[in-house]
């Protein structure tokens, strides 16, 4: 992964929780809008062009870490309190909060952030004003543990290995009413959504939240935490750069040419706006996935490759992994998505068709409507400083031979490559048109899936079963 960042130097050291991320007052520049409705980059209204990061949600970046020189005493302290084991999941979440991604939030939510949450996708902050908050962030424990807990007003968080990872304080139990929980969050409480089946149907009936302080920076060590950047060291590459805009793309999928291309295309259209530096966070996602997601690390290869290949600019482009688990809950999940981007110094975000999105547990269909996520975005509330860019439709143009934005003039002109069809092309060691994706890139996804294959005892080579 070296070559990777051969251009992209962020080997950050974590900054301090006083890291300044009060900026320079913006300038404006005039615009030629249309009249309408919000969408898209402040439709009818004057884009504001940024001297400075845009700030966090709440004014302030809210990191959750232990002082090093405290470290020890909260060991001792943890000792001897009523223990909480973390799933994977939930230390995904642990380490979301840590880093400030979901600023100003201060821990796993207490009963009234809860309902916020689920019944108006945001916080109220104490001078009246609104964050966007869309997902719940809790802890589920279950009867025993609420037993042992007791009358304690804290408990410790430990990892799978019994290692102390937080301790929890001024803590609040209350009821995981998770039929309403999972209704309000999907849209639906059809068996077999991915996120439910993961985390929620067998977790406790009760949610226990508090304000968390965390020992140390969550580690994976899996190769891939030097690009785990926190909200702070990706505001503090941005400032390196001198990046007047940011603009997010988030994606959990290898990056196709039409992914390339509305980037690059992006930056394009934000320096006729009148920037002068946009940087491109390219932020795959790490958390949790569902089994038929390409594996992070295999995402992260090809990555390099489609840099390496020159399809991305390395000196206006960082590559980070952001660390929240993945729902699949569509427009009430992509709200989260942008909203965590903010926080990481984002004024820009790229949206796509049915972002966060997935087909139907038991149907032959979407479950959500493809295009609710841009118009979700566009409307929702605590967002209104973030400046929406809808994803621009790319298809294969066969008279061109590569990526272009489709005409619906020439329809015929024009081939559209699902992502069912693309594993099937890589399963089957065939190569896409030319054009498509990049040849290295392209060759990290065939072994991948070749990967996938294991000899029988008879030494016959089995596919493993891989979802279309």
């Amino acid at each position: 992964m070296a070559t990777l960042f051969a251009k992209t130097p962020y080997q950050s050291p974590s900054l301090p929780k006083t890291f300044n991320t009060h900026f320079a007052p913006s300038l404006k520049v005039s615009l030629p809008g249309r009249s309408g409705s919000r969408a898209g980059v402040r439709v009818g209204q004057r884009l504001r062009v940024s001297c400075g990061l845009i700030e966090p949600d709440g004014g302030k970046l809210v990191e959750l870490f232990v002082e090093e020189s405290l470290r020890s005493e909260k060991k001792r302290e943890g000792l001897g309190l009523p223990r909480i084991q973390l799933s994977r999941i939930d230390l995904q979440w642990v380490h979301v909060l840590s880093e400030g991604w979901a600023s100003p939030l201060r821990g796993f939510m207490r009963e009234s952030e809860f309902l916020q949450t689920l019944h108006f996708n945001s916080l109220r902050l104490d001078d009246g004003s609104a964050v966007n908050m869309s997902v719940p962030i809790v802890l589920a424990i279950d009867e025993s543990q609420k037993r042992r807990i007791g009358e304690s007003t804290r408990v410790a968080l430990v990892d799978s290995d019994d290692h102390l990872v937080a301790i929890l304080y001024d803590i609040e139990i209350y009821k995981h009413h998770k039929e309403e929980r999972i209704a309000r969050t999907w849209g639906t409480t059809a068996p077999a959504l991915p996120y439910v089946d993961q985390a929620i149907t067998n977790a406790g009936n009760w949610l226990i939240g508090g304000d968390l302080e965390v020992l140390e920076p969550i580690k994976y060590h899996d190769g891939l935490d030097r690009f785990r950047l926190s909200p702070a060291e990706l505001r503090e590459e941005f400032t390196k750069r001198n990046a007047d805009a940011v603009f997010a793309f988030q994606l959990r999928n290898p990056v196709h040419n039409g992914h390339a291309l509305l980037m690059t295309d992006t930056r394009r259209r934000l320096l006729e706006m009148g920037y002068k530096n946009p940087i491109l966070l390219l932020h795959p996602l790490g958390g949790y996935t569902k089994a038929d997601d390409v594996p992070l690390s295999w995402r992260m290869k090809q990555h390099e490759k489609v840099l390496e290949d020159g399809v991305l600019d390395p000196e206006t482009t960082v590559v980070s992994i952001f660390p929240s688990p993945m729902h699949y809950a569509g427009p009430t999940e992509v709200q989260w998505h942008a909203k965590a981007r903010i926080n990481a110094g984002a004024n820009f975000y790229i949206v796509g068709r049915d972002p966060a999105g997935m087909g139907h547990p038991i149907e032959k269909r979407d479950l959500y409507d493809a295009d609710h996520g841009k118009k979700v975005l566009s409307m929702a509330p605590g967002l209104e400083r973030l400046n929406i860019l809808p994803f621009k439709v790319a298809a294969y143009d066969k008279t061109r031979g590569k990526m272009a934005f489709f005409d619906p003039s020439r329809p015929q002109d024009f081939l559209f490559i699902s992502g069912t069809k693309m594993r099937t092309l890589a399963r089957n060691k065939e190569n896409p048109p030319e054009g498509f994706m990049c040849p290295g890139g392209w060759q990290v996804l065939v072994e991948y899936y070749d990967s996938l294959v294991v000899p029988a005892e008879n030494g016959k080579i089995i596919p493993e079963a891989v979802p279309a």
